[in-house]
């Protein structure tokens, strides 16, 4: 199950992305977050394609660690394309039968909204989760957000959340590959039988699962505690983090990029 999921999990490569400065592949992500779903054109969608392109080229993420990361959002993208070609009604009709009719719009709607899904998740994955730790990725969240402190906000807590929640999530999905295996050698079956028997079958995955986090989540207390942990307040670091000339060329080159994307879209939705 671990080799199948990839959500969570940091894939070392060795690449310039790997080693660009977080703070700016999280502001690079939020630039072609709002991109994706700027762009609806055809040109601006096939720059799109090429641009995730050469982020997957830069990052060298493995075929198959990418096939892993979309498998499991495939199924919701195929239910956006259907709800989306078979609700929308606007535009001509190409085809018809009984209650079910399809137009244009609703077809390029819903390709667009496949798409978009799809480039978000790619993006995702290329410029934060498979590229960056989770302790760095906490370390330039609590950066970016660090002018939230004039008005209370625990920043430095937020990231330690996120980061420990970035860093069990692999621990959590290997944990419930070694329940269902436990259970399936005293006789579980979760493949088979009606659909309310197969979810009953999984309480006998989720009360151990549970039970197996807060059991984690109690030692991860104690042992912070008892290295006197307290928070963010003074604390310093044993690796600051630094942007040097590199990481700047690599943030401009991929702005340039998602200004590109922009430009297209405004280009040719005139």
């Amino acid at each position: 199950m671990l080799n199948n999921i990839s959500l969570g999990r940091y894939v070392d490569t060795g690449s310039i992305l790997h080693k660009t400065d977080p703070r700016l592949k999280i502001i690079l992500y939020i630039v072609y977050l709002v991109a994706v779903f700027i762009v609806d054109s055809p040109p601006a969608l096939v720059a799109l394609f090429f641009i995730t392109m050469l982020q997957l080229i830069v990052a060298k993420i493995p075929l198959d660690v990418m096939w892993s990361t979309l498998k499991p959002v495939l199924p919701l993208a195929l239910f956006l394309f259907l709800i989306n070609i078979f609700t929308i009604k606007q535009g001509e009709v190409v085809f018809t039968w009984k209650f079910i009719t399809v137009t244009d719009y609703g077809s390029s709607r819903a390709i667009l909204m496949s798409l978009r899904l799809v480039f978000l998740i790619l993006s995702t994955s290329v410029l934060l989760t498979l590229t960056t730790t989770p302790l760095k990725v906490a370390d330039a969240l609590e950066y970016l957000m660090s002018p939230l402190k004039v008005f209370h906000v625990p920043v430095h807590e937020a990231s330690m959340m996120m980061s420990i929640a970035l860093r069990f999530i692999p621990t959590l999905i290997e944990e419930t590959d070694k329940i269902m295996k436990a259970q399936e050698s005293r006789g579980a079956n979760y493949d088979t039988g009606s659909f309310v028997n197969r979810i009953k079958g999984y309480i006998t995955v989720l009360i151990p699962l549970f039970v197996s986090s807060f059991k984690r989540a109690e030692d991860l207390a104690v042992a912070m505690d008892a290295r006197c942990y307290r928070g963010g307040k003074n604390r310093t670091k044993l690796n600051p983090l630094k942007i040097t000339g590199r990481d700047i060329a690599v943030f401009v080159v991929f702005l340039a990029g998602a200004a590109i994307l922009i430009g297209l879209q405004v280009y040719f939705a005139r």
